[in-house]
């Protein structure tokens, strides 16, 4: 019969098996592990955020921002000594009472040095000294540089002719009298529509102002360099510069 092919377990194995099959655990997804090891990450981050505080520090003084005494060197060319000991009276009242520095030319080295002192308070005061004694370098007036020092928002920019068009010979003086004009109309108009100052020294432009006003006066310039005719260039500063007037 059948009977005699049927195998039979004895019962100690079937104990182990019982055995084992308890022992046996539910094994977790993939998809699951990772998503515990990201809320428990996200768990430590919050905790470290928790922990960890902004630092804080406590206000520094006036005298311990200053730090030691700084100086500054402007080299004067040639052409300049003149003008300088003549309004030397003026650069030198401006920067001692104004900015509380010190201020002195050196006769060796041909440059105005500009020095802090205990009595200096403004720490931008001897960055805005270097800037006005640079502008009266460049060719401006003392008054005219001396709104470098009372106002923040000017500024001051230099460009060469040849920068914007590489001109040589005769086509670089007519350049450079389309620019300044018959006794200097071109130029002076130019200054009062944008509001600016304007210095002409060889082939080198210096314009003095905001930084707005600076934009319109460089265009206008570059506009005669390239050959417009100067009636093209007024009307377009003026409609340039009443339109700057309206948005503000």
């Amino acid at each position: 019969m059948d009977t005699d092919k049927i195998s039979t377990t004895p019962a100690g194995e079937t104990a182990d098996i019982a055995h084992n099959t308890d022992s046996f655990t539910k094994v977790k997804s993939k998809k699951c592990q990772k998503r515990k090891r990201e809320q428990d990450g996200a768990d430590m981050d919050t905790e470290e955020s928790v922990v960890s505080k902004r630092p804080q520090f406590p206000p520094i003084s006036g005298d311990k921002l200053t730090g030691p005494d700084e100086m500054r060197k402007i080299p004067v060319p040639a052409n300049r000594y003149t003008p300088l000991k003549e309004n030397w009276t003026k650069i030198f009242t401006a920067i001692v009472e104004n900015l509380q520095l010190q201020v002195r030319f050196n006769l060796k080295t041909r440059n105005v040095e500009i020095k802090t002192c205990k009595e200096t308070q403004d720490v931008g005061a001897l960055t805005k000294a270097a800037d006005f004694i640079k502008a009266f370098v460049l060719g401006f007036q003392v008054e005219d540089a001396l709104a470098l020092m009372r106002l923040d928002e000017l500024f001051l920019e230099s460009f060469d002719i040849t920068d914007v068009k590489p001109l040589k010979g005769d086509h670089l003086s007519r350049a450079i009298g389309r620019i300044a004009g018959k006794g200097g109309k071109t130029k002076f108009t130019i200054e009062n529509v944008t509001k600016t100052r304007i210095v002409l020294a060889d082939t080198k432009v210096h314009i003095l102002g905001s930084f707005q006003n600076i934009k319109m006066a460089r265009t206008a310039i570059c506009n005669l360099i390239l050959g417009s005719p100067p009636s093209k260039v007024y009307g377009n500063i003026r409609a340039v510069a009443s339109r700057a007037a309206e948005r503000f």
